[in-house]
């Protein structure tokens, strides 16, 4: 019986590929096939000295034929004399090789010589290839901080949409002050948090002012900025967005829910289980308190005029 999950790293680590066996039916070993009968010495010895004179013959033949031409005066045609010495040097060639397929035979009666015999493949390389590669969820793979295959299933976690509730709090004067503030309300009500950022977040910091263009783009610059902490913070890979990032944490993380005010509505055919329901609670702020739609906060949160 298998261990239920209890971390998201559990639950994500990759499983192994178990092969299945076919039950075949008991068959009868197939009788062994009888020995090809190897020639005997006496066989051998007489086929070599036949080889061995035919070739002497011919080569006789075409050295002879120079010398009957020159005997003659040099009489006849030097076309005749050549197609007549290439003719025995033609059979020479086709009796050597002859020769050498009796002798390959001869050694390796069991092997028909016409079969290339190809090398079997082993060791570490063989092994490598016969077991199945599989790579990190990339909710792990990209977790620069290592934190997220720590998460417990069984807890309530809040997702946050980090880009997204930045660029709000901006458009409404505040900056950082909404994503901030959320974060530490909702982590007193007992909520776990994660906050996905777009690579580019340090570079919208720092048009909006928010640190100097000389200074490092760390983690430690986020977590002053939105009093997050450093085991909360997941910055997306460059060139991926962290909608994805988001959706994955609420597929795999059971009691979670998202805070955005994007709608996702491009990954809608993706996750169609994710989607539904109260998944998704949007902020808003309306008479100097920030709210999130479809939750109540068990404490209110006002901004501070002053």
């Amino acid at each position: 019986m298998t261990q239920s999950p209890v971390t998201l790293g559990e639950k994500l680590a990759p499983k192994p590929v178990a092969t299945q066996r076919t039950q075949r039916k008991p068959t009868r070993a197939p009788a062994p096939k009888p020995a090809p009968k190897q020639p005997s010495k006496i066989c051998t010895l007489a086929k070599e000295m036949f080889y061995a004179g035919l070739s002497m013959a011919l080569l006789l033949i075409t050295s002879a034929i120079p010398l009957l031409w020159l005997m003659s005066g040099a009489q006849l045609w030097g076309a005749v004399i050549l197609i007549a010495m290439c003719v025995p040097l033609l059979f020479w060639v086709v009796v050597a090789r002859a020769r050498d397929a009796a002798r390959a035979t001869s050694d390796n009666p069991g092997w028909p010589t016409s079969t290339p015999i190809t090398k079997r493949k082993s060791g570490l390389f063989a092994k490598m290839r016969s077991q199945p590669v599989t790579n990190p969820h990339s909710l792990l793979l990209n977790d620069r901080q290592g934190f997220m295959k720590h998460m417990r299933l069984d807890a309530k976690t809040a997702i946050f949409d980090g880009s997204n509730v930045y660029h709000f709090g901006h458009e409404n004067e505040l900056d950082a002050q909404p994503l901030g503030m959320l974060a530490h309300r909702l982590r007193d009500e007992g909520y776990r948090i994660v906050c996905f950022f777009d690579a580019n977040i340090f570079y919208t910091l720092n048009e909006h002012g928010a640190f100097p263009s000389d200074q490092k783009h760390t983690v430690d610059m986020l977590q002053d900025i939105f009093g997050l902490a450093r085991n909360e913070i997941y910055v997306v890979p460059s060139g991926f967005q962290a909608d994805k990032y988001v959706l994955d944490s609420l597929k795999h993380l059971p009691i979670s829910f998202a805070v955005t005010n994007d709608q996702f509505r491009d990954y809608a055919k993706k996750y169609p289980d994710v989607m539904k329901g109260q998944w998704r609670k949007g902020v808003l702020i309306t008479k100097g308190e920030i709210r999130l739609r479809q939750h109540k906060l068990q404490k209110a949160i006002f901004i501070d005029s002053n």
